[in-house]
């Protein structure tokens, strides 16, 4: 029996398995091994030249390396170690990097790991948040702080919602974690972005029949 009808015989549901395991080992490799170059998140799609993959970045030249070297030695491993079937790897910049809590919790992170206190680091985070246009920023910051005893403190400002549909749907949320010589540190981001919620609403102005009615029973009066 050739390799094709082996394939072939493979009832769908496994096949659904089989691709989303491996699309999730494709983002865990990419995780590790591009989280020092500012990698954020990717995306795979099935395409009949191969597999397309784009990579979401926050500086996309420190994944693309000079003349395309570290894409290329990406190619080489997805496709070698992997398994992947004729990659292809396309790299996006994030619109709008201080609306994202993964890129603003690894900038924290970083910050830390030079020896920035972790009050400057978040009160830097949260100025460049808002300074990007969000309606609000939470991070919380835990782990041992000033003493040996783990604990936790928190920086909000303006609006986070906490509870009910837009809290699962629109705001924004990303933990991440540091190891320094202490242990290890948490880090939690939530970024309300500048959208429209359900406790908002808006008053539209009156249409022109409804003004000359106003205004007519103005003069009248």
């Amino acid at each position: 029996m050739s390799q094709s009808q082996r394939q072939a015989r493979i009832p769908v549901y496994k096949k659904i398995i089989q691709d989303k395991i491996k699309e999730w080992m494709i983002k865990e490799f990419l995780n590790y091994r591009l989280s020092k170059q500012g990698y954020v998140d990717s995306d795979v799609l099935k395409t009949p030249l191969g597999t397309r993959i784009i990579i979401y970045a926050e500086r996309p030249n420190w994944i693309i390396g000079r003349k395309g070297v570290i894409v290329k030695e990406l190619t080489d491993l997805l496709s070698k170690k992997l398994g992947v079937d004729n990659p292809i790897i396309d790299v996006t910049p994030i619109q709008s990097p201080e609306l994202n809590p993964k890129i603003i919790a690894n900038r924290i992170a970083w910050a830390m790991t030079k020896g920035v206190k972790f009050r400057r680091a978040g009160m830097i985070a949260i100025r460049q948040i808002m300074d990007g246009g969000a309606k609000g920023a939470e991070i919380t910051i835990s782990g041992k702080l000033t003493s040996e005893r783990s604990r936790f403190e928190k920086y909000v400002y303006g609006i986070v919602y906490k509870n009910g549909y837009d809290s699962r749907t629109k705001v924004q949320r990303f933990v991440g974690q540091v190891l320094l010589k202490p242990g290890l540190y948490g880090i939690e981001v939530r970024i309300t972005p500048p959208v429209r919620f359900s406790d908002e609403y808006r008053i539209k102005p009156p249409g022109r029949e409804a003004a000359a009615e106003v205004q007519a029973q103005q003069v009248s009066e």
